[in-house]
């Protein structure tokens, strides 16, 4: 199945169509880090075998919808908001419940926790009504970015980074290469919304930069999800 899903996708691939090939690249990257999260589950101990259950549930999530996003992308040639939106809100949720899931002998409780998965879901709604034309997307735009912020926030300076440093080095430092996947790896998507809302508004400019953010967005995806993946997997290492 997996050799006739390959040749099929390499088949309806255009040697200049980039924007498919990192969508077939992002399905196979992300489907072969869920194979290796699964199958280190027995090596892992109890204590963290969680997290890297959850390591690999974001990345097979991910790569089931970037199959079908590759399939749609080939079909129409349109940029599939929507079920790119929809991988988002299962994922980045689950990305947030790692803090939790890290920080959980320290002190981490369930009331942080619905915090961050209720600003993820807020960041991600509002941008989508954006995106979708639902509204004004300056004030969409604006919500979005306010519930990220608090994301950063928690993660950098408040009650995610204080649990850490009090859980010890390993979680500390796991938790700052988290935070940096945050803040930077996530920086794409602020990046995209204004460049996929631009016309009409006041940052306009950004509609110039030439980027083709289907491109970013596959590229940036398997990054940070991959990338969010193995520090956790890491820490499962040096903490065990």
């Amino acid at each position: 199945m997996d050799s006739l899903f390959l040749l099929d996708a390499m088949t309806t691939i255009a040697k200049t169509d980039y924007v498919s090939f990192t969508f077939f690249v992002g399905t196979m990257a992300m489907m072969a880090a869920s194979v290796f999260f699964f199958f280190e589950l027995s090596n892992t101990s109890q204590e963290w075998r969680t997290s890297v259950l959850v390591s690999g549930l974001i990345t097979f999530i991910a790569a089931v919808h970037y199959y079908y996003m590759r399939s749609y992308y080939a079909e129409t040639h349109d940029s599939p908001t929507f079920f790119r939106y929809v991988d988002w809100l299962l994922t980045v949720p689950l990305m947030c419940v790692e803090f939790y899931l890290i920080t959980k002998k320290a002190g981490g409780t369930t009331s942080l926790l619905w915090k961050m998965i209720l600003a993820s879901v807020v960041m991600l709604v509002t941008g989508y009504m954006g995106e979708a034309g639902l509204g004004s997307a300056t004030v969409w735009g604006t919500v979005s970015a306010l519930a990220y912020f608090y994301i950063v926030y928690e993660v950098w300076m408040g009650d995610v980074k204080k649990l850490a440093t009090n859980a010890g080095t390993a979680v500390a430092s796991a938790n700052k290469a988290l935070g940096w996947f945050i803040l930077v790896g996530w920086a794409i998507y602020p990046l995209g919304y204004l460049i996929g809302t631009a016309d009409g508004q006041w940052y306009a400019g950004f509609a110039n930069i030439g980027l083709n953010m289907d491109i970013v967005y596959n590229i940036g995806d398997a990054v940070n999800k991959i990338g969010f993946g193995l520090v956790i997997y890491a820490l499962s290492r040096k903490a065990a």
